[in-house]
């Protein structure tokens, strides 16, 4: 109940300017269906303990942030998610972006990489160099990254199926370049039980995959150590339509399935949970946002430090990266986008991200443009160097909404937590279909209210008018793909095809058995050897997975 003086406010202020002024709308809500009333007080959270909900940053459960003086003493990681066509169109690319005052990498991967087919297989026509950079052999890897010293920059590798792979030819290239792999920096995102979920870009059934993902975690805690080993990811997640508490929800349960998997093939969790990062997405409702991220880093720490009895202060820490949200981008009036994407970077950096991509305002047509691109990053260095926001310690922490938001999100994706923990884990329950129908649900439901003009999105189903086209927008030429065909076939002639036919036959002698498969996989790279021929020898040995129907 309300206090007296609550009441009468409501009464005696409120209700007359109501009566007087509607309210825009019946009810006012969060994406999560969180009620949001006009207005909040100490008496909206009565149970609310300082000590015990907060704390101060840098300590335990880490709700305001997993450094003392985050932003204060380094700003979070710039990155531009890129790559397109062919290495050296890339490469170009990073290296103009990094002359642009960015400080990570995160590479994009065309589709036929992702899935484990070189880019001379049927399947990869008309693909190659679409949606991301095209990597056949160690030798793409070796001109992506010409110019760019590997033991100065970070970089993010956006792969899952072919993880593995990935990352044996990145450790390869850096023995080449003489740099030691114990001093890579970087993360490789290796989240495979996202594609079940929401994204689909799977190769092998589920259990094989995760033994891939966890060989990772074995292999880089003893030989890349500060290199980030997966990155839990509910990006794709909110993108496919889900809840900002659905989205913490089935992001954590993944975490328990990879930490769980990873105890049971015989590491211990203060081996390899400091090295866990995540993925999140940044929505358009700033306040909603700030509080899942916050949220999402108190709810961690307590299932790492209760569930799993975590003793190393690291293992508990949630480390993400945030991207902005994808999903939001119209083409209609696209310059609407820029404005949205800076609020949603906002709300990463409130929210205490420690990296970030910012979406370029024309992706909703295409791979972004160069000065599509540079305004995404100005919009980060604009935020760190202008606004102060990183001046202060989460700065809206003890706010009675934010901290009613972050209360809230954290009970209801607890709540989902338990009902995956019932259907036997993330992966039995993937397996039953059940993220992916409540992810349907929310999906349709927002697209319902879109179409209902129930809710609003600028220059579509309201303020819709006529906007100027984008004038240069990137096309990838055709032509590239010829090139990447032809270079690729000129790699497995020159090679050493009796060595590339020996590391292959021991690739498939050691996924028969248990070994880690990671020094066989860097073997299979430093011949040559193909991502296609590579992935072929696995899907002989695992199978292939296909799409789970749900309905």
């Amino acid at each position: 109940m309300p206090s007296k003086k609550k009441q009468e406010w409501k009464e005696v202020t409120l209700a007359p300017t109501i009566e007087r002024f509607h309210e825009r709308q019946d009810k006012f809500e969060t994406s999560s269906g969180i009620d949001i009333s006009p207005v909040y007080t100490p008496e909206d959270m009565p149970d609310f303990d300082y000590s015990a909900a907060l704390g101060y940053p840098g300590e335990y459960p880490f709700t305001r942030g997993i450094q003392p003086n985050m932003y204060r003493g380094r700003l979070w990681t710039m990155r531009q998610y890129a790559g397109f066509g062919t290495a050296e169109e890339s490469n170009k690319r990073y290296r103009y972006l990094l002359e642009q005052g960015q400080t990570g990498l995160s590479i994009a991967f065309q589709l036929p990489t992702q899935i484990g087919y070189d880019s001379d297989h049927p399947l990869a026509k008309g693909e190659v160099g679409k949606v991301g950079v095209a990597i056949d052999t160690l030798e793409d890897m070796e001109i992506l990254f010409k110019g760019i010293s590997l033991d100065k920059v970070s970089t993010s590798m956006t792969i899952n199926s072919t993880a593995p792979i990935l990352l044996a030819m990145y450790i390869a290239l850096a023995k080449k370049k003489g740099v030691d792999p114990a001093k890579l920096d970087g993360t490789i995102q290796n989240d495979i039980l996202k594609e079940y979920i929401a994204r689909g870009t799977h190769i092998f059934p589920p259990r094989p995959s995760m033994r891939l993902t966890t060989d990772i975690f074995a292999y880089c805690s003893q030989h890349v150590p500060r290199w980030n080993t997966i990155s839990i990811s509910g990006y794709h997640i909110r993108e496919a339509g889900s809840t900002a508490a659905q989205e913490i929800a089935f992001t954590l349960a993944n975490g328990i399935a990879y930490v769980q998997a990873a105890i049971a093939a015989g590491l211990d969790v203060d081996e390899f949970a400091g090295r866990l990062s995540f993925f999140f997405n940044a929505h358009n409702n700033l306040f909603e946002e700030v509080a899942k991220f916050r949220a999402a880093r108190c709810l961690w720490s307590k299932i790492i430090s209760q569930r799993f009895e975590a003793k190393d202060p690291r293992s508990t820490m949630l480390r993400f990266h945030t991207q902005t949200a994808g999903c939001t981008l119209t083409a209609q009036q696209p310059y609407n986008n820029i404005v949205r994407v800076a609020i949603q970077a906002l709300a990463a950096t409130l929210g205490g991200t420690q990296s970030l991509h910012t979406n370029s305002f024309d992706e909703a047509y295409a791979t972004p443009s160069k000065e599509a691109v540079t305004i995404a990053l100005r919009t980060q260095q604009l935020l760190a160097y202008e606004t102060g926001i990183g001046d202060v310690v989460d700065p809206l922490g003890g706010s009675y909404l934010i901290e009613y938001l972050t209360e809230a999100l954290e009970r209801q994706a607890g709540e989902y937590i338990d009902k995956i923990d019932k259907l036997g884990g993330a992966v039995a329950a993937i397996e039953q279909g059940f993220q992916q129908r409540e992810i349907q649900e929310s999906s349709y439901h927002q697209q319902k209210n879109i179409e209902e003009n129930k809710a609003t999105v600028v220059g579509v189903n309201k303020f819709v008018s006529s906007s100027p086209e984008i004038s240069e927008l990137l096309r990838v030429n055709p032509e590239l793909e010829r090139k990447q065909r032809e270079r690729l076939a000129k790699v497995k002639k020159n090679r050493d095809n009796g060595k590339v036919t020996k590391v292959l036959k021991n690739l498939e002698e050691v996924a028969r058995g248990r070994d880690n498969t990671m020094p066989v996989f860097i073997d299979c790279v430093e011949a040559y050897a193909s991502i296609g021929e590579i992935c072929d020898v696995l899907r002989k040995v695992f199978g292939t997975q296909r799409e789970y129907l749900v309905f």
